[in-house]
């Protein structure tokens, strides 16, 4: 959940540390540190609670030189966000810094054995065992830093991501991971080395990275070529991977927030992820072609996702149930991995993951991959730790997403899987030729329907004035439109801290029913399909008992615009793909009531963008 940046080399170590702590920080946010090695093999350490900015500020009349250096900022998860638990750790003699990304689940039985050795806390975190147990390591075994992590992480249970400076070895950076993300930045003729949680931080100097596995340990130094052993001591070829990330996408371009950015980059993104591959007659993914045989044999599709992405998976249940005739499961990775699922060697499995890095869906994919089922992914960071560990795959191709919450991401998601879903129902010959075709070509055209309801922007920031008062939201949603309702109640959640709960909108009858009043709004996604004229008879439920409704509605509707308080329009298309346009609106309102509420979209509280932890 939190960032980690590490660079050794010739340049200022400490600039690109904050810069690429600022790629970082839709990780967490709760506080950020950075610790520096200078000339004289001096080490600082200096730490804020807060963004990076605040870092920054209390950096600015400090000894900032140096050029090895790693940084962190944080999500909180063992300690409150605080100065005193906030990364770069220390351990007792002082000679060491480390920064972590994970939990140690066995770090209390550590703690209380390094009490009873003499070492000393200053923190509450459990990152802070890590530092004092290599220290402890290092100096009972008269090893190298190397060795001594080797030594200290046998003994960790979790999960980890860490990067380790030693004053007495100054241009040394150790890097480990288990469970949690790293890549390795090598420059040229390994003058230097990045290390990050991500590429994004890299990807500015270096297009030549390395894909930490788990249980591998880095040595990176300055003319030496990168060293990777694991934790048996094991060398590791060292497999360099080429990276291609558009540098604009990681700024606002003028956007107030990264979240207003992405809303608006969905037309462009959906080209993107359907370029090369829809065409007017066919559909060409690599990962159907090259594995039609197990796809198109299996007895039962499992999905499994947490947030926003099983939200897509439910709209995917709906597209490959209709279209492949294949029964589909949608299950929270989360609870997948705990009750004990029954899973057939015949079954694929679907893992759905934004950051690729999501730990509950790693584990169920590792569940699901002991009992023999295929595994397929839909991620959208190349090189991520889900898209090494699938089968086979589908990459979305919308390029970085900043904003915590996600817009652009959903839509690509839901691209891919209608993709892969009409792929897979024309070689199962389970959809005719017509059927297809209008699809495929309705699919094409949603680029630009999507750019027809960001026209209607400034309307939606209006009506967006007239919400700020609520405290609870109900949205409504049938058919295809019923995880949209779960997706916009979600977005609404995260960034305005408005409870919000989405509901089938006959399930509204059994139970929310009775909190409808003129202080509760209710938001229906009440487009041209599937249970239309049902829908309105709810919305007529609503309005008896007082109240006010928004709707989302197909150009050109009369009926629902004589019920509702409110009416957005968006483009007629067909049901299997109203979900595309549909949730822009809800994007958008959720965004503009939190702005409008004075609050932070990008940077929700609480929020971290990849959740690498259980």
């Amino acid at each position: 959940m939190c960032g980690i940046v590490g660079y050794t080399g010739t340049r200022n170590a400490f600039n690109i540390l904050v810069k690429g702590l600022h790629r970082l920080e839709y990780r967490g946010y709760d506080s950020a540190g950075v610790a520096l090695l200078n000339a004289k093999d001096e080490l600082h350490v200096y730490k804020a609670k807060g963004k990076v900015s605040d870092l920054e500020n209390i950096a600015t009349d400090k000894d900032c030189s140096g050029t090895t250096g790693i940084a962190h900022t944080r999500w909180a998860t063992h300690g409150d966000p605080s100065v005193r638990n906030a990364h770069p750790h220390v351990s007792e003699s002082g000679n060491l810094a480390l920064v972590h990304n994970g939990i140690i689940e066995n770090y209390a039985l550590l703690r209380d054995q390094l009490i009873e050795l003499g070492f000393h806390f200053k923190s509450d975190t459990d990152t802070e065992v890590l530092v004092q147990l290599i220290e402890f390591a290092q100096q009972g075994h008269n090893c190298t830093l190397t060795e001594a992590v080797r030594h200290a992480l046998s003994k960790c249970i979790g999960a980890y991501a860490i990067a380790v400076v030693d004053r007495q070895d100054p241009s040394t950076i150790v890097a480990a991971r288990k469970g949690s993300p790293m890549v390795i930045g090598i420059g040229k003729d390994n003058t230097e080395f990045f290390i990050a949680s991500d590429a994004t931080p890299i990807a500015e100097y270096t297009k030549n990275v390395v894909y930490i596995d788990d249980e591998q340990i880095t040595v990176c130094h300055p003319n030496k070529p990168l060293e990777i052993i694991d934790l048996k001591n094991n060398s590791i070829d060292v497999n360099v991977k080429q990276i291609d990330v558009n540098l604009n996408m990681l700024d606002k371009e003028g956007y107030p927030h990264y979240m207003l950015k992405e809303i608006f980059d969905q037309p462009r993104c959906l080209r993107d992820c359907m370029s090369g591959r829809l065409f007017d007659d066919k559909i060409i993914l690599s990962a159907v072609h090259h594995n039609k045989a197990r796809l198109l044999s299996a007895t039962r599709i499992i999905i499994v996702a947490c947030g926003t992405s099983w939200h897509a998976g439910l709209v995917a249940k709906q597209l490959i149930e209709h279209f492949c005739k294949i029964p589909v499961l949608v299950d929270y990775a989360s609870e997948f991995r705990y009750r004990d699922p029954v899973i057939y060697s015949s079954d694929v499995v679907i893992a759905i993951s934004q950051s690729g890095e999501t730990a509950d869906t790693l584990a169920a994919i590792h569940l699901a991959k002991e009992n023999g089922a295929f595994i397929f992914g839909i991620v959208n960071a190349v090189g991520s730790s889900i898209a090494r560990t699938t089968d086979t795959g589908i990459y979305i191709h919308v390029g970085p997403e900043i904003g915590v919450a996600s817009t652009k991401a959903f839509t690509g998601q839901l691209t891919c899987l209608t993709l892969l879903t009409l792929a897979l129902a024309q070689a199962k010959g389970t959809i005719n030729h017509e059927d297809f075709a209008a699809l495929t070509s309705e699919l094409a055209a949603i680029p630009d329907k999507i750019e027809k309801v960001l026209q209607i922007n400034d309307q939606i920031k209006l009506l967006a004035q007239n919400y700020t008062y609520a405290t609870n939201f109900l949205y409504l949603g049938r058919g295809w439109n019923y995880p949209v309702a779960l997706e916009g109640a979600l977005k609404l959640k995260e960034i305005s801290y408005i409870h919000a709960e989405g509901y089938p909108a006959a399930e509204m009858k059994h139970g929310p029913i009775a909190l409808v009043d003129n202080m509760m709004p209710v938001l229906v996604v009440a487009t041209h399909h599937q249970g239309y004229e049902k829908i309105i008879s709810n919305m007529q439920e609503v309005k008896a008992r007082g109240g006010r409704i928004i709707a989302i509605v197909t150009e050109g509707d009369q009926a629902v615009d004589k019920i509702a308080d409110h009416c957005i329009p968006i483009p007629s298309t067909l049901a299997p793909l109203a979900p595309l346009l549909s949730v822009i609106p809800l994007q958008l309102l959720a965004y503009h009531i939190a702005v409008a509420k004075g609050l932070n979209v990008d940077m929700p509280r609480n929020l971290a963008k990849s959740v690498t932890v259980e």
